[in-house]
């Protein structure tokens, strides 16, 4: 027994890992007591020193000191922040006006709304409650399927997932060992086209089943003008002018700092163009100038305090100027002159923010921390070789494994939150991949992507359970699951087109920093000189020499391990 046990510790570690997982015990606390469990069973049958306990502590001051993780409560403090400070009513409310006309409108508004939300709060349960609170109601109002309402919210919730400053992301890169400033100029992309599925979907149902999704009566549309104008000709050409501020000072910087970036000179413009475009709309209602629509004028108002709250966190870390950490302190910071210029910030509002930050933060850190101790000593029983040679053994080679590692991914979302599938098989993974000779930032978004589905998968996904939580009775809960799957397979394709076309993820090459060393030999020839070097390696001295002497003038290099001799 005790043979048999020493020799498949590791399977039968994962194996239990397992069986707590599916008991319901809290995760931290199972992956903490199977560790130890397992290593005091390794250490009773010496397959393992007691020494290798002693590297706890370490590994706990190690996670204590990560500065990466400190962008987690800063991005989780901004999101509950903006969450209560009406910023996402206004939005809603303001591009519901603008889409409204066109049918599934409302459904468009809540995935442009959700894709802003979640370049600026990262957090899922936020984005989702919002939107649910705010959005359900009215698309019920006015028609709009049962299915396709919950489905859209709780989907456009979870892009919060792979939109930077995620913090899926941020726990993906301190896992990999990669930058999480690479992580996310890498998601950008796939996170915008995700976007654009979903507004495809909405669309390919408003032209089949246009029941499902019809276009706001006019009776609903409040920011028309006083001639019954729409406005957006006022809007569109406001758009056009930034557009043309941006162009012209993209092209300027370029001239005159030709080793910049591009994608910094468009984020340099593009914040140019957005001040520009904020101070005409205040100048134009404090002036009287009357050159800006009632619509354009709310966009403006609405939209660029978010968007400048992007270029702040997002902007000033794809540029180089803060790391990410320093970018969720600011945008925390930004989030609250934002809840007071809303006249929403209050003790109330600060206490509640932080209570919710707090308990995020410590279940993050007690779920590294348990997995800390079980990767240590599956480790320690080479659990990792295990893994290593079961997942490089699979046949196809690296799309094998892409394949296989998705499959395992999706399956076990259906049980697991993306923290504990982040803390628990990433670092099993990653190696692996990397061996395998895969991008380890392209890794990283696939599995983004991949544990996305985690939100919305029936019946166990988060996404549908905020949902629940806020949804009107008139809505089922059989209603929310059926409207999930649409979104669900759109977030499979997705993950199939990252496969099949690897360049969606902008993924950088750095130069190989390896010092190349060449050592160079020239073996004597037949027509080398007479001085050249004789090398006496012999330990003999009165062995005979086979070689002709030397000429006086040639130097003598003798290693002899006897005395000098007369």
């Amino acid at each position: 027994m005790s043979a048999f046990l020493i020799a498949n510790m590791a399977p039968i570690m994962f194996g239990v890992l397992v069986l707590f997982l599916l008991s319901g015990f809290p995760v931290a606390f199972a992956l903490a007591a199977n560790g130890l469990f397992f290593g005091l069973l390794g250490i009773e049958l010496g397959l393992l020193k007691p020494e290798l306990l002693q590297a706890l502590p370490n590994r706990l001051f190690g996670i204590m000191a990560n500065e990466t993780l400190l962008a987690i409560p800063f991005f989780t403090f901004m999101g509950l922040i903006l969450e209560r400070s009406g910023m996402a009513e206004d939005l809603l409310d303001t591009i519901g006006q603008l889409f409204g006309p066109i049918r599934g409108g409302v459904a468009y508004a809540v995935i442009f709304v959700g894709a802003l939300l979640a370049a600026t709060t990262g957090v899922v349960a936020a984005s989702v409650i919002s939107m649910g609170l705010i959005s359900l109601p009215v698309m019920l109002r006015y028609g709009y399927d049962k299915r396709l309402a919950s489905g859209v919210i709780a989907a456009s919730g979870t892009l919060a997932q792979i939109i930077p400053p995620s913090l899926v992301l941020i726990v993906m890169a301190d896992q990999l060992g990669r930058s999480v400033g690479d992580m996310y100029k890498a998601a950008f992309v796939p996170g915008l086209l995700l976007t654009a599925m979903y507004a495809g979907y909405v669309m390919a149902l408003s032209i089949f089943r246009p029941a499902t999704a019809p276009a706001l009566p006019p009776e609903a549309r409040n920011l028309r003008q006083p001639n019954g104008d729409s406005g957006v000709r006022s809007l569109l050409a406001l758009l056009a002018l930034a557009i043309g501020i941006t162009y012209v000072f993209d092209y300027w910087y370029g001239v005159r700092h030709p080793k910049t970036p591009s994608d910094e000179v468009m984020i340099y413009g593009a914040s140019v163009a957005t001040a520009i475009a904020f101070l005409f709309a205040v100048a134009n209602r404090k002036l009287g100038l009357n050159m800006l629509s009632r619509m354009a004028e709310r966009v403006v108002f609405v939209l660029i305090p978010p968007l400048a709250l992007i270029f702040l966190v997002l902007g000033t870390i794809f540029v180089g100027i803060a790391t990410p950490t320093e970018g969720g302190g600011m945008g925390a910071l930004g989030a609250l002159i934002l809840a007071m210029m809303n006249r929403r910030l209050n003790w109330g509002l600060l206490k509640q923010a932080m209570n919710s930050t707090t308990r995020l933060a410590c279940f993050v850190v007690f779920i590294l921390i348990g997995s800390s101790v079980f990767s240590l000593v599956f480790r320690g029983v080479n659990g990792d070789l295990w893994v290593e040679h079961l997942l490089t053994s699979l046949p196809g080679g690296s799309t094998g494994f892409l394949i296989v590692v998705n499959l395992l991914f999706f399956a076990l979302a259906f049980f697991l939150d993306f923290f504990e599938l982040a803390f628990i098989l990433v670092p099993l993974v990653g190696p692996v991949a990397d061996k395998l000779g895969i991008d380890l930032i392209w890794f990283g978004v696939l599995l983004g992507v991949n544990m996305q589905t985690s939100f919305m998968h029936p019946p166990f996904g988060f996404a549908l359970f905020y949902l629940r939580s806020v949804a009107p009775k008139e809505i089922k809960t059989s209603d929310i699951y059926w409207g999930a799957v649409p979104f669900v397979l759109i977030q499979i394709i997705m993950v199939s087109l990252i496969i099949v076309f690897p360049q969606l993820v902008s993924v950088e090459k750095h130069a190989d920093m390896k010092e190349q060393l060449e050592l160079h030999i020239d073996t004597p020839t037949p027509s080398t000189p007479d001085t050249t070097p004789q090398l006496d390696f012999s330990t003999d001295d009165n062995k005979p020499s086979e070689t002709a002497p030397p000429p006086d003038d040639t130097p003598q290099l003798k290693f002899s391990t006897e005395g000098d001799k007369k």
